[in-house]
């Protein structure tokens, strides 16, 4: 029993789903009034699995129930509780973003309990300790977002799931060869056994190691996002529903980032090849921040736009990580400052993009030309939006701010004062096309006069978001504490 419990949060999850599933199933037989209610009966289920979750890893911290679980195969510690709120807190914003779109959508309890089983196959990602267990949480959370990614079933929303998962097809195959590679030179799939192996190897399991790495580094570098594996964002970004794309750019990433830490750090985090693998995750931070922005400065659709954007906050997402190897007393620093970003930009991002959902509804528009005057039109969204953006730009007195403080830190720390500098210049870069669309929407005269608001639930979310972002970055240390403890895992 005590692994079960150790594994409620992930089940809490996948029984709510099981639920949503059943319940609208039978919501028929009780008649046409149970029926027109199905779109909240199903809302409210996934939110009480989302509350029943994140209740059970307060438990699991409150009784102090934590260690490894079935065979080691994934293990609960402070890392893992990290992520786990982040993700219960992230699907239960999703869910409440999703209800308005689902008013269109005859496939409502499906999608729900897809959002759902996304969130337990990355809070498996955090948890396992084990390459068996991560590829079989990697596929778990990649099924849901492949069918989630399509769910408009338009020709741009088709093309954008069948990219994603041919793309999505090939990163898995990188995935297991770097995995191969790693159980072929060490005849372990345990995370602390491919570590006892790696900490004593002599040169001859080098080359080995480094190509395990790489490909890895690949395969996982899909689901961060970063260059050159990023191919996939804007299209899919654009394709996919609007609380989809929400839930790609900041679940899905700290999903990936998450495995990233737990194999590199523990793994690979001693021994012959961590400067090697410190000098690549730099070189693809720097390349990334640079093509993100870059890209992201052309851009006529916010959502792209927002795509290019993720990709570049994903470069310097990747600064913490590289810190962490370049100087072995910056382990701590390094992973909590990748662990703090994750925190600050899913209030940031989720904001964003439900701010995008509730205007372009009314402006019938993702362009970013027809989000002219929409301050007059909808003062409330318009400041939201804004709001986020300055955060993504890492202006105080944001939670945006503070996080890519910390983060550059974290590289000055660690002599990494080249890559620091990249960085600034990148934020600099990114400011143009964010504060673009904040100027666009104060200064614009709108082509419709009329005024508008979001609905309750996307406006509950919106506040959630603003208030996060802005408590976060008037007051950051309990999130920063929360880092840094989780950081001591892989002291």
């Amino acid at each position: 029993m005590t692994d079960i419990s150790r594994f409620g949060p992930e089940l809490a999850l996948l029984i709510a789903a099981g639920l949503i599933v059943v319940v609208d199933a039978l919501l028929p037989i009780l008649g046409r009034e149970a029926w027109a209610k199905r779109r909240v009966i199903s809302a409210v289920l996934a939110l009480a699995g989302v509350a029943a979750s994140f209740a059970w890893s307060g438990a699991l911290i409150s009784a102090d129930e934590k260690g490894p679980a079935f065979d080691g195969m994934i293990v609960i510690d402070d890392f893992t509780l990290f992520f786990n709120f982040l993700f219960t807190g992230i699907a239960g914003m999703i869910v409440l973003a999703s209800i308005d779109f689902l008013q269109k959508n005859r496939f409502q309890a499906e999608y729900l309990a897809l959002v759902l089983a996304a969130a337990s196959g990355m809070m498996l990602m955090a948890a396992s300790q084990d390459l068996i267990m991560i590829f079989v949480a990697l596929e778990t959370q990649a099924l849901a977002f492949y069918v989630l990614v399509g769910f408009l079933k338009d020709a741009r929303s088709s093309e954008a799931a069948l990219k994603y998962l041919l793309l999505g097809a090939i990163s898995t195959a990188l995935t297991l060869y770097g995995m191969a590679y790693l159980f072929g030179v060490s005849g372990e799939t345990s995370l602390a056994g491919i570590a006892q192996f790696v900490s004593t190897a002599d040169d001859g399991s080098r080359s080995a190691l480094v190509l395990a790495a790489a490909f890895l580094a690949a395969g996982l570098g899909f689901k961060m996002a970063v260059v050159p594996f990023q191919m996939w964002v804007p299209d899919v970004y654009e394709g996919a529903p609007t609380p989809v794309t929400a839930y790609l750019s900041v679940a899905s990433k700290a999903a990936g980032f998450a495995v990233v830490m737990r194999i590199f750090l523990i793994a690979l985090g001693e021994g012959l090849i961590s400067s090697d693998w410190a000098n690549m995750f730099a070189a693809i931070a720097a390349i990334s921040m640079t093509l993100g922005n870059v890209m992201a400065l052309v851009q006529t659709n916010v959502k792209r736009m927002l795509g290019y954007s993720s990709i570049a906050q994903a470069g310097t997402f990747l600064i913490g990580l590289a810190a962490v190897a370049a100087k072995d007393p910056q382990l701590e620093l390094g992973s909590a400052s990748v662990m703090f970003f994750l925190g600050t930009y899913a209030f940031t991002n989720l904001g964003a993009f439900i701010a995008i959902i509730a205007i372009s509804n009314k402006v019938g528009s993702d362009k970013i030309a027809d989000y002219s005057g929409v301050y007059k039109r909808s003062p409330y969204l318009a400041l939201g939006l804004a709001a986020c953006l300055i955060s993504l730009t890492g202006i105080p007195p944001t939670a945006g701010f503070i996080a890519k403080v910390y983060v550059f830190n974290a590289a000055v720390s660690a002599d990494l004062i080249w890559l620091a500098v990249v960085g600034v210049l990148n934020s600099v870069i990114s400011a143009y096309y964010y504060l673009r669309v904040v100027m666009n929407m104060f200064t614009g005269e709108p082509e419709d006069e009329a005024t508008f608001q979001p609905s309750v639930y996307l406006g509950t979310a919106m506040v959630i978001s603003v208030v996060g972002l802005f408590a976060v970055g008037l007051y950051p240390n309990p999130l920063i504490q929360a880092s840094e403890h989780a950081a001591k895992v892989f002291a």
